[in-house]
């Protein structure tokens, strides 16, 4: 085969990006996009990497082949590099250069504090991914988290694209299906990656990724998904697709190679923080259980059902693999603080049977602010009748796909975690909204702190229950009441969080857009929660 001479003609149309910082290493990545749209071979670029923005000081040179076997990406693994040192890079052509990026090493010994951005849930048709432009702005990271849902599966007319004409977010014609092949998912990384917002955030920070469902499809578990059907082929060939795509699109090093979905893995920030990313989602987990499979049809409840399977010692999340490397991992780290990136909700969110049952007839609102006002009294200490208790007392878990609806194995991971006796924080995303939760184990022993992230862009609670601004501020301050280890929750807003870990404490902010409809946006207000260590190690 003919080599063609360096470099190509090319463009970068997709910005650049970096990735899985270690202490002496990065990935660099970009898309060198062919000017001939039938080049007859691969293509080559050039990168650079520099210890200053004008590149001046050049570190690292080198050159890069790849063809449509990637889709045209790329990604170089630079070594040798010196820790806690940011760095700037970036792509060169035949005529064009890349936007510079800047990515930073992770930290040795004595590092005093550790800033991470955390993200979540980020669905093109819905709206402009201004949460990341939000983030960009900033230049004190030290590395974004981004939890998964970093795109979506659905087509035109599917979830959250009522808005997508109006505002400019349709998907084009030749990619506004459901997809379903490597083709269809390679072009739909293409489009997210079209916004301004997310290339400026990957230009500014490495990212530490780790996919949800919908990088594949809705629901996904380790043998289908509940957005995949018969029809659309082979669901473990659609896996393979989706993996394959995002291992080419994103700045990942997978820790088994490019073809094999096993992406848990651990970064060590200095002896300050261990951070482990699960995968809740697609190797381990069972598949899901159905609330609405245990009503009867008046809608009530076959409670002793459904608590004998809720409490199957055998349904798993993690799977056995990924459950045994983490209790070792976390056993053998000796950082100050463990923080567990993942998908789902951790903390135990429990509501009253008869609000459970009441949302599956339609919802009530009646009904919850009569039980909030109940919950309120009964926390001020006053009298409540034995049959008020029971409503209150009565609870079922109001999201089986998260943690609660995996509680055996759950309590398995909290007597590990107490045993340890170790401060550890777990972040969450998935469910659209901001949470703050105390996890506590079955004799309500405090072993963590749950932090969970909202949306960059895909609608929550208050949309799923028709709440206007005011209505979803009241339920979230009375979700607070009725369920007893959440500190905060925010059911309205689109965003990210701030985590700052330092030696005697974690300062936590959860902020906030005030528009995803145009990508003229402000700040729109936060939230911010300091809590001292948890263990005095």
């Amino acid at each position: 085969m003919t080599r063609p001479q360096l470099p190509s003609e090319v463009a970068f149309d997709y910005g650049v990006a970096s990735g899985d910082p270690l202490q002496d290493a990065v990935i660099l990545w970009t898309r060198a996009t062919p000017l001939d749209n039938n080049p007859s071979g691969p293509l080559k670029i050039t990168w650079e990497l520099a210890a200053d923005a004008e590149f001046r000081r050049i570190v690292r040179r080198g050159s890069v082949e790849t063809d449509l076997a990637r889709d045209y990406t790329a990604k170089i693994d630079v070594r040798g590099l010196e820790p806690d040192t940011s760095y700037y890079y970036r792509f060169i052509g035949g005529s064009a250069q890349s936007p510079i990026g800047r990515t930073k090493t992770l930290p040795a010994e004595g590092v005093e504090q550790v800033k991470l951005a955390v993200f979540s849930c980020s669905n093109y048709p819905a709206g402009y991914f201004n949460a990341y432009q939000l983030a960009a702005r900033a230049d004190d990271w030290d590395a974004v988290l981004h939890l998964g849902d970093y795109i979506y599966e659905y087509g035109a007319g599917g979830y959250a694209t009522e808005k997508s004409e109006q505002i400019g977010r349709a998907l084009p014609a030749d990619n506004n299906g459901e997809i379903l092949s490597l083709t269809d998912y390679r072009k739909r990384y293409a489009l997210y990656r079209t916004d301004a917002g997310l290339q400026a955030l990957h230009a500014a920070a490495p990212f530490i990724v780790v996919w949800d469902d919908h990088e594949i499809t809705n629901d996904t578990w380790k043998g289908g998904a509940e957005n995949h059907s018969a029809e659309e082929g082979d669901f473990f060939a659609r896996r393979a697709a989706a993996v394959q795509a995002y291992y080419e699109w994103l700045p990942i090093r997978p820790p088994m190679g490019e073809r094999n979905p096993q992406i848990y893995r651990s970064f060590r920030f200095g002896d300050l923080l261990d951070l482990h990313m699960l995968d809740t989602r697609v190797i381990g987990r069972d598949q899901q259980l159905q609330f609405s499979s245990y009503l009867d049809e008046s809608g009530n409840l076959d409670a002793e059902t459904f608590a004998a399977d809720m409490a199957s010692p055998t349904r798993t999340l993690l799977g056995k693999s990924q459950r045994e490397w983490l209790q070792q991992t976390l056993s053998e780290s000796g950082a100050h603080w463990q923080l567990l990136g993942q998908q789902v909700l951790m903390g135990k969110m429990h509501l009253p049977v008869e609000l459970m049952t009441s949302f599956y007839r339609g919802g009530n609102e009646n009904l919850t602010g009569e039980l909030i006002r109940l919950k309120a009294a009964s926390l001020r200490g006053e009298s409540l009748t034995p049959a008020q208790l029971a409503r209150l007392q009565r609870q079922v878990p109001y999201n089986l796909d998260a943690w609660d609806g995996y509680a055996a194995e759950r309590e398995e991971l909290y007597r590990h975690m107490r045993a340890l006796n170790k401060n550890i924080v777990v972040v969450a995303g998935d469910t659209h909204n901001a949470w703050f939760n105390h996890l506590k184990d079955g004799d309500g022993h405090m072993v963590g702190l749950e932090f969970a992230t909202p949306s960059v862009t895909s609608p929550g609670m208050e949309t799923y229950l028709k709440l206007d601004e005011q209505a979803a501020r009241e339920l979230a301050d009375g979700m607070s009441l009725l369920v007893d280890d959440l500190q905060y929750c925010n059911l309205h807003q689109r965003g990210y969080m701030s985590l700052t870990f330092r030696r005697d404490g974690i300062e936590v902010e959860w902020k906030y857009v005030d528009n995803i409809d145009s990508i003229e946006f402000a700040e729109a207000g936060s939230h911010k929660v300091n809590h001292s260590l948890l263990q005095n190690t």
